[in-house]
């Protein structure tokens, strides 16, 4: 199977299934955090859209534990930058319908909660097929270790995702079930 047959298939099926009220276990995340022993984390999330999962409660779990948050901004030729936000931040929603934060601080976040739309056994991930994350970690990775976290509920992971030079492998990969 393709890329775009799997990407497709998944976003109908995480469109017709409500996930209203699952939760993660937020802790196990912060210990995995911990654990890495990384020094002046910075958080970098992203605000849930197109059914995602809803990850603010543990942007707010992370901030409230004294961690920088920040979001990312697209910008043009499928570029993105991450800015400093605060759950109490104000944010705008970009010509794809995704809130970004109104602030311009940007900041460089050595912690990523990504979203997917799919995922397998060895922390491939499949996104939407932009590549803003595989080009956001190539750029920043080379000078920094960035710790990579996906988030994705378990009917999201799949046999075996076709990848190429450019996709980048998670570190972990966190579902409801964890």
């Amino acid at each position: 199977m393709n890329k775009s047959f799997l990407r497709k298939k998944l976003i109908n099926k995480r469109k017709k299934l409500l996930y209203k009220g699952i939760s993660f276990n937020f802790k196990k995340i912060l210990n995995i955090i911990k654990q890495k022993k990384i020094k002046n984390i910075v958080i970098g999330g992203y605000y849930p859209y197109y059914n995602e999962v809803d990850c603010i409660d543990l942007l707010t779990f992370l901030e409230k534990k004294g961690f920088i948050i920040s979001l990312p901004k697209i910008r043009a030729h499928y570029q993105m930058d991450f800015y400093s936000w605060s759950i109490k931040d104000p944010l705008y929603v970009n010509r794809y319908g995704i809130p970004e934060p109104v602030y311009n601080k940007k900041i460089y976040p050595n912690v990523l909660i990504i979203p997917m739309v799919g995922y397998d056994e060895d922390l491939n991930r499949l996104g939407y097929g932009g590549g803003f994350y595989d080009r956001y970690l190539q750029k920043f990775s080379k000078d920094r270790k960035i710790l990579k976290i996906g988030l994705a509920y378990t009917f999201q992971k799949i046999k075996k995702i076709p990848i190429n030079k450019y996709d980048i492998k998670l570190d972990f990969i966190f579902t409801e079930k964890d």
